[in-house]
């Protein structure tokens, strides 16, 4: 998984809440022994503001290690500044988008939340925020709802490609 090391490698796991982002994100990078991190979660926890958290990535990608990001990629704009910066600091950034039809999202929601009003109302913010990839970030496109060995062959498979169409 490691790859050329003179260009580690970033994967940027984005989607719906509920989607399996995390899920994924965290049996990946475990199966691989890739470091994880959750951007938002990380921007919750210690409060950072959006340039703070940029900061404790630069420093993050200091390490040149091989790693798993989640969060903070909703938009276009959001993950664009965030492959910029992986470009700038030597890492090939591949991002996987994980799709998960609208009824196993709300009943996630639904489970997550105990609470149908707060489930449909992230639900809904979500929707509104969250923009799908365009062709020139070259996702890779997982369902939420495959096995993590299903996911895991797939996402092999599309780097490979992508390594191919360089």
């Amino acid at each position: 998984m490691e790859g050329n090391k003179s260009r580690p490698r970033a994967l940027l796991v984005f989607g719906a809440p509920c989607s399996g982002k995390t899920t994924f994100g965290e049996k990946f990078a475990k199966k691989f022994g890739l470091a994880f991190y959750d951007l938002g979660e990380l921007k919750e926890k210690y409060s950072f503001s959006h340039e703070n958290l940029l900061v404790v990535l630069e420093q993050i990608l200091k390490t040149r290690q091989t790693i798993l990001i989640e969060g903070e990629l909703k938009t276009e704009k959001e993950r664009e500044e965030i492959r910029t910066l992986l470009k700038n600091q030597g890492y090939e950034p591949s991002l996987i988008w994980i799709q998960t039809d609208v009824a196993t999202i709300r009943s996630r929601l639904k489970s997550r939340f105990k609470n149908v009003a707060k489930a449909k109302e992230v639900y809904e913010k979500a929707v509104s925020e969250i923009e799908a990839p365009t062709e020139i970030e070259r996702p890779i496109i997982l369902s939420g709802k495959h096995t993590f060995e299903t996911q895991t062959r797939h996402v092999i498979t599309g780097l490979a490609e992508l390594g191919e169409n360089r």
